[in-house]
């Protein structure tokens, strides 16, 4: 089931069970999952992106193995806020996930700057360029989930 507000996604989580995020670009999907405890974000892997049901494939791989009790997606929007093309195209990509996995709750997270803010961290730890273009799109996916992370812990203890 999508979940169009975290506050929501929170309520359908199930206890004791860690998060997946994803970054969807074009060509790459960056993957980040949790701990069970929802306490921090990991880097994981990036997806060379290929056909929908191989992408699916393997995040449903990830899923089964690290026994994961919800999915956050980036939503790309535009600067001003707006959706443009690229939020279309992860809303496509939730929908036909949900259909292969239709008791796993999925919700978006506003990915404004979270490249930006991860090829800030890889320079700081002053990672080759050859590296960051390896690791950037599963780095900025732990970005975009540490950042749901930080929501539900505040939702928690309001």
């Amino acid at each position: 089931m999508i979940h169009e507000s975290i506050e929501d996604f929170a309520t359908s989580l199930p206890p004791m069970q860690a998060l997946i995020g994803l970054d969807l670009g074009e060509k790459t999907i960056g993957v980040a999952v949790t701990d069970s405890f929802l306490s921090v974000a990991t880097p994981l892997e990036t997806i060379k992106r290929r056909k929908f049901g191989l992408d699916a494939a393997r995040l449903s791989e990830i899923i089964a193995d690290r026994a994961i009790g919800g999915l956050v997606l980036g939503l790309p929007y535009n600067m001003d806020g707006s959706e443009g093309p690229r939020c279309q195209s992860t809303r496509a990509f939730a929908r036909n996930f949900t259909r292969l996995h239709p008791d796993l709750p999925v919700s978006y997270w506003d990915e404004r700057l979270s490249t930006v803010a991860a090829t800030r961290a890889l320079l700081e730890a002053d990672t080759s360029r050859k590296r960051r273009a390896e690791v950037i799109d599963h780095v900025a996916a732990a970005y975009i989930l540490q950042g749901v992370l930080d929501r539900l812990r505040v939702l928690r203890n309001s």
